[in-house]
């Protein structure tokens, strides 16, 4: 059967505010989800064993522990649909690096898939079933740039100003558990409106706990201060910076220091998975 590729883009949390901690250690939040035109892309090969495979293997992550297998065996079984898949990862973006790769991973994996085996769920439904494997999920399924609240899934798309990014991520590698339940973690903010929406007003929660336990994410920090005021996104350890074009962003990549891993981006209010699926399955799956 012909093989289709498809991007996997990464996000970054343009802000990030804890507002409350729910009774089952879930966290209250608001965030802005920026879309970026770089990432990881997956290619798949439909099958009609009903199996699905991934390669490579990603080191010390089980197939059963993946979310791209998970997504995949999801999507099988709310559809009853008998079809498999043999995919094929090229890994770009760092792992825990809060840029959302397994999390767009997934959302790829539902979507190419409701397209490649004729599903027909809408997107919508498609979210639903992304809660299931992450809080990030729902917004890489939909697409777009995003306000977020409760644990990131209630989601009002946004249109940001497309401006480029310079990310970069240090040698470690933050885990979201250990910072969320860190006792000296910001869970108090006062939740903001859309309408009042500023950049005076971004900052990352996480950010000062990662800093204090990471020495390595606020040496990245530091250095792009040159810049502008830098953020993490998520909860690490990707640190970024805004600027206005391309050639601005370049240059000063130019000068990142070796031993980071660091890119440069544009901002997407519209994801290129979306784009791309446009024009390979037109009419073919449900917007709704």
């Amino acid at each position: 059967m012909p093989s289709v590729t498809l991007p996997s883009p990464a996000k970054l949390n343009l802000f990030l505010h804890i507002t409350g901690r729910r009774d089952n250690g879930y966290h209250d939040l608001q965030t802005l989800f920026q879309l970026l035109d770089f990432g990881d892309s997956l290619t798949f090969t439909a099958n009609k064993s009903g199996e699905i495979r991934l390669s490579p293997q990603i080191s010390g992550v089980l197939a059963e522990d993946n979310l791209i297998v998970r997504a995949a065996r999801l999507l099988q079984q709310t559809t009853r649909c008998t079809k498999g898949c043999d995919i094929v990862l090229d890994k770009v973006l760092p792992m825990g690096a809060g840029l959302g790769g397994g999390s767009s991973n997934a959302a790829t994996v539902l979507v190419g898939l409701n397209s490649l085996w004729e599903c027909g769920l809408s997107l919508h439904e498609l979210a639903e079933i992304g809660c299931q494997l992450g809080a990030d999920v729902p917004v890489f399924v939909h697409g777009s740039s995003a306000f977020a609240e409760g644990i990131g899934e209630l989601l009002t798309p946004m249109q940001l100003p497309e401006q480029w990014y310079l990310v970069i991520t240090p040698e470690c590698q933050v885990s979201t558990g250990e910072i969320f339940s860190h006792p000296q973690l910001t869970r108090n903010s006062p939740p903001i409106k859309i309408r009042a929406l500023s950049e005076e007003q971004y900052r990352n929660d996480c950010q000062s706990v990662v800093k204090e336990l990471y020495p390595a994410v606020k040496q990245a920090l530091e250095w792009l201060q040159e810049y502008s005021n830098p953020l993490m996104t998520g909860t690490g350890a990707s640190v970024f910076s805004c600027f206005e074009n391309q050639t601005e962003a370049q240059q000063a990549l130019d000068r990142v220091p070796k031993h980071w891993n660091a890119f440069i981006a544009r901002g997407a209010n519209n994801s290129s998975l979306h784009r791309q699926l446009g024009k390979l399955f037109t009419g073919a799956w449900p917007s709704g």
